[in-house]
């Protein structure tokens, strides 16, 4: 219930827990605390139990920490071994596709009579042959590296 509380933070609740009910007091209020969060808890079980037995037989196994996004999706996604969470990471890996598209586009750049810079091939700013002169007014030069 407390997993995220540290030990000044326990400390503190201490103390401020002495201040405000004095020693002589303090017993008796753990006692009252103890006893809501007990009846609280047990409300709690007997919601669940009322739900589990209007759910039927085919949900005895049901368990409300299932509901949690998280737990879902390990539990039935990918089966609590983990091994399924490659493959939707490959499958949602958008790389493989632009690395085709840009293969296209060089591919394409090279087939209009543009080649690489200096620098490289798919490097730097791709520049047009020369004595082909400019390109034709109203079409800027390619770059396949900017797509």
């Amino acid at each position: 219930m407390f997993s995220d509380v540290g030990v000044l933070e326990l400390a503190t609740l201490v103390v401020l827990a002495l201040v405000l009910y004095g020693p002589d007091k303090l017993p008796e209020a753990i006692r009252t605390v103890s006893a809501v969060i007990r009846k609280f808890r047990e409300f709690s079980e007997d919601a669940k139990r009322d739900v589990r037995d209007g759910l039927g037989p085919e949900f005895e196994d049901f368990e409300f920490e299932d509901l949690h996004p998280r737990t879902f999706v390990r539990k039935h996604l990918l089966d609590d071994d983990g091994a399924g969470l490659e493959g939707i990471r490959d499958a949602l890996d958008p790389r493989p596709e632009l690395k085709g598209a840009l293969d296209a586009v060089r591919d394409a750049a090279g087939a209009e009579g543009v080649r690489d810079s200096p620098a490289g091939p798919g490097e730097g700013p791709v520049s047009p042959r020369k004595g082909e002169g400019a390109p034709p007014a109203g079409r800027p030069p390619v770059d396949p590296d900017a797509t």
